[in-house]
């Protein structure tokens, strides 16, 4: 019993200290550069607003230039691009059980998931829409 007090004593009286760790780029990563393992190095200290581990970046695409030591935020990074500017592509128009498929012009670059802007060749009005894993983009949904 004396044993388990001194014990647990120990334990509370005891400051933990933790270290985190920040994700930082291990070489200079040029814009548009799909990351992997070899990019990445773990800096002790914490920086706030950055990345902690390697599973968050990994498969990313850079938006822009990432020095090497300097921490990797959420907005320098993200999916892979699969539309490409000025690159044709589907525009897809679903609602309820109507879809309507036609061709359209992207005006910016996007991966899946991202809001991008097109223009349809049909009409010329520009309109938003999100970029499907398949690189269509889908609109009105």
């Amino acid at each position: 019993m004396k044993y388990s007090v001194f014990i647990f004593l120990l334990c509370v009286a005891t400051p933990l200290h933790i270290q985190a760790e920040t994700l930082v780029a291990a070489r200079t990563l040029r814009n548009n550069s799909v990351i992997i393992a070899d990019d990445l190095l773990m800096k002790e200290g914490e920086t706030p607003g950055a990345l902690s581990g390697p599973e968050d970046a990994i498969g990313k695409e850079t938006r822009v230039v990432i020095y090497a030591g300097r921490p990797i935020r959420p907005q320098d990074i993200g999916p892979v691009t699969i539309i490409k500017r000025n690159q044709i592509v589907p525009l897809v128009f679903r609602r309820g059980g109507l879809r309507i498929i036609t061709d359209a012009r992207a005006l910016t670059n996007g991966g899946a998931g991202d809001l991008v802007r097109v223009m349809n060749l049909s009409s010329r009005t520009t309109v938003s829409g999100l970029v499907t894993n398949d690189g269509s983009v889908l609109v009105g949904h």
